[in-house]
Protein backbone atom coordinates (compact mmCIF):
# COMPACT_ATOMS: atom_id res chain seq x y z
CA UNK A 1 0.00 0.00 0.00
CA UNK A 2 2.80 2.43 0.64
CA UNK A 3 4.26 1.90 -2.74
CA UNK A 4 1.01 2.60 -4.35
CA UNK A 5 0.65 5.96 -2.04
CA UNK A 6 3.92 7.27 -2.76
CA UNK A 7 3.55 6.66 -6.87
CA UNK A 8 0.22 8.22 -6.44
CA UNK A 9 1.14 11.23 -4.85
CA UNK A 10 4.15 11.95 -7.08
CA UNK A 11 2.02 10.91 -10.33
CA UNK A 12 -0.61 14.01 -9.13
CA UNK A 13 2.61 16.27 -8.33
CA UNK A 14 3.77 15.59 -11.91
CA UNK A 15 0.36 16.03 -13.48
CA UNK A 16 0.64 19.51 -12.27
CA UNK A 17 3.85 20.71 -12.93
CA UNK A 18 2.77 18.92 -16.81
CA UNK A 19 0.04 21.50 -16.65
CA UNK A 20 1.90 24.49 -15.50
CA UNK A 21 4.55 24.12 -18.21
CA UNK A 22 2.04 24.66 -20.29
CA UNK A 23 2.44 21.03 -21.92
CA UNK A 24 -1.37 20.05 -21.85
CA UNK A 25 -3.15 20.33 -25.01
CA UNK A 26 -6.97 20.67 -25.19
CA UNK A 27 -8.45 20.75 -28.98
CA UNK A 28 -5.36 22.57 -30.32
CA UNK A 29 -5.36 24.54 -27.24
CA UNK A 30 -2.57 24.90 -24.25
CA UNK A 31 -4.25 24.56 -20.55
CA UNK A 32 -2.36 26.20 -18.36
CA UNK A 33 -3.56 27.98 -15.04
CA UNK A 34 -6.35 29.27 -14.04
CA UNK A 35 -8.27 26.51 -15.98
CA UNK A 36 -10.46 23.98 -14.24
CA UNK A 37 -7.56 21.08 -15.50
CA UNK A 38 -5.37 22.89 -13.26
CA UNK A 39 -7.58 23.50 -9.99
CA UNK A 40 -8.12 19.81 -10.75
CA UNK A 41 -4.79 19.04 -10.77
CA UNK A 42 -3.81 21.37 -7.34
CA UNK A 43 -6.87 19.93 -5.77
CA UNK A 44 -4.94 16.19 -6.75
CA UNK A 45 -1.50 17.62 -5.78
CA UNK A 46 -3.12 18.31 -2.45
CA UNK A 47 -4.56 15.33 -1.77
CA UNK A 48 -0.97 13.99 -2.87
CA UNK A 49 1.44 15.35 -1.06
CA UNK A 50 1.05 13.47 2.35
CA UNK A 51 0.77 10.51 0.27
CA UNK A 52 4.15 11.05 -1.28
CA UNK A 53 5.78 12.57 2.35
CA UNK A 54 4.75 9.74 4.63
CA UNK A 55 5.32 7.09 2.74
CA UNK A 56 8.45 7.76 0.38
CA UNK A 57 10.48 8.05 3.80
CA UNK A 58 9.18 5.27 5.34
CA UNK A 59 9.81 2.87 2.63
CA UNK A 60 13.67 4.13 2.38
CA UNK A 61 13.88 2.95 6.03
CA UNK A 62 11.79 -0.53 5.17
CA UNK A 63 14.45 -0.99 2.27
CA UNK A 64 17.56 -0.50 4.49
CA UNK A 65 16.12 -2.54 7.57
CA UNK A 66 15.32 -5.47 5.51
CA UNK A 67 19.22 -5.40 4.43
CA UNK A 68 20.45 -5.11 7.46
CA UNK A 69 18.47 -7.77 8.66
CA UNK A 70 19.48 -10.42 6.12
CA UNK A 71 23.30 -9.18 6.15
CA UNK A 72 22.92 -9.88 10.26
CA UNK A 73 20.77 -13.18 9.46
CA UNK A 74 22.72 -14.52 6.45
CA UNK A 75 25.57 -16.25 9.16
CA UNK A 76 22.79 -17.70 11.26
CA UNK A 77 21.08 -19.46 8.33
CA UNK A 78 24.23 -21.35 7.26
CA UNK A 79 24.97 -22.71 10.34
CA UNK A 80 21.59 -24.11 11.14
CA UNK A 81 21.30 -25.41 7.54
CA UNK A 82 18.56 -23.19 6.77
CA UNK A 83 19.56 -22.79 2.82
CA UNK A 84 20.35 -26.26 2.23
CA UNK A 85 16.77 -26.83 0.35
CA UNK A 86 18.04 -23.92 -1.96
CA UNK A 87 21.29 -25.00 -3.13
CA UNK A 88 19.61 -27.77 -5.43
CA UNK A 89 17.16 -25.73 -6.93
CA UNK A 90 19.41 -23.95 -10.04
CA UNK A 91 17.27 -20.76 -9.98
CA UNK A 92 18.85 -19.66 -6.05
CA UNK A 93 21.87 -21.22 -7.37
CA UNK A 94 23.30 -18.05 -8.25
CA UNK A 95 22.24 -15.82 -5.09
CA UNK A 96 23.34 -18.67 -2.93
CA UNK A 97 27.25 -18.45 -4.49
CA UNK A 98 27.39 -15.19 -3.62
CA UNK A 99 26.45 -15.26 -0.25
CA UNK A 100 28.92 -17.78 0.25
CA UNK A 101 31.57 -16.31 -1.89
CA UNK A 102 30.23 -12.53 0.87
CA UNK A 103 30.94 -15.33 3.71
CA UNK A 104 34.24 -16.34 2.78
CA UNK A 105 33.24 -19.94 2.06
CA UNK A 106 35.90 -21.88 -0.30
CA UNK A 107 33.37 -24.35 -1.13
CA UNK A 108 31.00 -23.18 -3.72
CA UNK A 109 32.14 -21.32 -6.68
CA UNK A 110 31.08 -17.62 -6.47
CA UNK A 111 29.83 -16.45 -10.01
CA UNK A 112 28.76 -13.44 -8.90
Amino acid sequence: MAISASNTGGAWDNAKKYIEQGSLNKNGHVVGKGTEEHTAAVIGDTVGDPLKDTSGPSLNILIKLSAIISLVFVRFFDKTGYLVPYLEKPSYKPYIDCVAKAMGNATLEAKC
